[in-house]
Parts: structure tokens; C-alpha cells; sequence
């Protein structure tokens, strides 16, 4: 693993930060052009991925720090302004209402802006779990001897294993899983949607991953035999499956009138 990248004097390139930096850059240039592709202003993209980056860092440690919320109470300050704990599931929410302030501050139609926004969302959670790779942050699997499994010997967290114990490197299979969303939702976004399709089925599709490949991470069951990651993967998949059920019946109910009326 290689969590730093390199140093120059005192400025250290951390691998982490640098696919995150990465991750929202791509994400930038595909919403600007999708934006301009729909008649609207290209140039806020900049904006909308900055904010959508300020609400998502906040709400994936807000949401780390709730999951932890024993130590929270037994060393609320340590918790609090440790640089550790990001949780994508709390910054997907942040970023939402981040990019929804944005939105509603340049009154622009929030279902085609997140229909912008949703390709560019899955390429950056792919590449940011490149980033979890390469820093070994604890997002690995369970014990495994498949012929791929791995060690984080020089993970940033510490390995809690001897070196020759490997497990399944579910960083790089949600980076797989997020590049094949991503190529689904680029490859389709031409095609006639009900405005808002693309990102509810971001919803379907990124979180469904998330849900398969939770089964071979370490996170520890909730409820119902689940993880908390599962549980609010059904959520989401839950709302997007809802969302396009309906955007089906305005389409079919919109077809119907317009029969009607001929």
C-alpha cells in the first residue's frame, strides 16, 4: 500500500487526498458537460462539486462519528477532530444538500441537475476507493484465500493480521462495481428519461453494489443479520425503484392524454 505518495520538504502528497482530488476534478468535467449539453449554465459545475464536496467531507464524518457514537461519548473531542472515519453513505447525503443549496440559490431545475451530476458521481466514488486502496483506511474484506486476495501490511490504520494473512480487497471490487454504474449511466443518458431517471437509478445500481459487496467486508451485522451499509443500500435502492415506478406511470399517464386528444 502506499498511503503517501511522495514528500517534498515538509509538503507530504498523501495517495487518499489525491484520488479524492482527482475523483471530484473528473466529476466537474462531466457535470459541466452535461450541463451544457441540457441548455443550462456549464460553468456552475465548478460550484456545485465544490459544495457537493463541502456537505459530502461533513456528512461522511458526521456520519462516522454517529456510527462510533460510544467512543463519541467516552472521548468526544479525540471523535470529534480525529482526521480519520469518512462514510460515503453520509457524504452522499451532505453533497445531495449541498449541490441542493446550490440549486435552489440559482433556481435551477434540481431533477436535471442531479441527472447532470449522477455520472460524474459514480466515476468519483470509483476513484475514491482507489484512494481506500491505496491507503489501506480499513474498508477491506474478510479473511479469504482467493488467488487476488491481499495484505495492507502499510495500511494507515494498522493491520491487525499477521503479514501473511490476505483478504478480499473490496476497495478495488467497489471500484469496479462503481465504473460499471458509471458506463451504464453515460452510455444511457442521451436516451429519453423522465427528468431525474439517471440519478434515481444511481440509486438502484450504486447502492445494490454496495449491498453485495458489504457481504465480504468486515462491517458487523445491525439488523436483521445486516450491516448498517446494507440497510441503508435497501433504503436508497428502495427510493430510486420508487421514483422511477412513478416517473413509468407520468409517462404512461402523459401517453394516454396525449392519445386521448388526437
Amino acid at each position: 500500500m502506499y498511503p503517501v505518495l511522495f514528500s517534498i520538504g515538509p509538503l507530504t502528497i498523501y495517495s487518499y487526498g489525491t484520488m479524492m482530488a482527482i475523483g471530484f476534478l473528473s466529476a466537474g468535467y462531466l457535470t459541466s458537460k452535461e450541463l451544457d449539453r441540457k441548455g443550462l449554465n456549464g460553468e456552475l459545475a465548478s460550484t456545485l462539486v465544490f459544495w457537493a464536496a463541502v456537505g459530502g467531507l461533513v456528512g461522511s464524518r458526521l456520519w462516522a462519528v454517529a456510527e462510533d457514537w460510544r467512543s463519541l461519548i467516552e472521548h468526544p473531542f479525540q471523535i470529534i477532530f480525529s482526521g480519520s472515519g469518512f462514510v460515503w453513505y453520509g457524504g452522499l447525503i451532505g453533497g445531495t444538500l449541498g449541490v441542493t443549496w446550490v440549486v435552489r440559490h440559482h433556481r435551477l431545475p434540481w431533477l436535471q441537475v442531479v441527472d447532470s451530476a449522477a455520472p460524474g458521481l459514480a466515476l468519483a466514488h470509483g476513484i475514491g476507493r482507489i484512494g481506500c486502496q491505496l491507503a489501506g483506511d480499513g474498508d477491506w474484506g474478510k479473511i479469504t484465500d482467493l488467488p487476488w486476495a491481499m495484505a495492507y501490511p502499510n495500511a494507515i490504520i494498522g493491520w491487525p493480521y499477521p503479514p501473511d494473512v490476505r483478504v478480499h480487497p473490496t476497495p478495488m471490487y467497489e471500484f469496479a462495481a462503481y465504473a460499471i454504474v458509471f458506463a451504464v449511466l453515460w452510455s444511457t443518458r442521451k436516451q429519453i428519461h423522465a427528468p431525474g431517471s439517471i440519478f434515481w437509478w444511481y440509486l438502484v445500481l450504486a447502492p445494490a453494489a454496495r449491498f453485495f459487496i458489504e457481504f465480504v467486508r468486515i462491517n458487523p451485522p445491525m439488523a436483521l443479520g445486516m450491516s448498517a451499509a446494507q440497510l441503508v443500500s435497501l433504503a436508497l435502492v428502495t427510493i430510486g425503484a420508487w421514483q422511477l415506478w412513478l416517473a413509468r406511470d407520468r409517462r404512461v399517464a402523459d401517453a394516454t392524454v396525449h392519445q386521448t386528444h388526437r
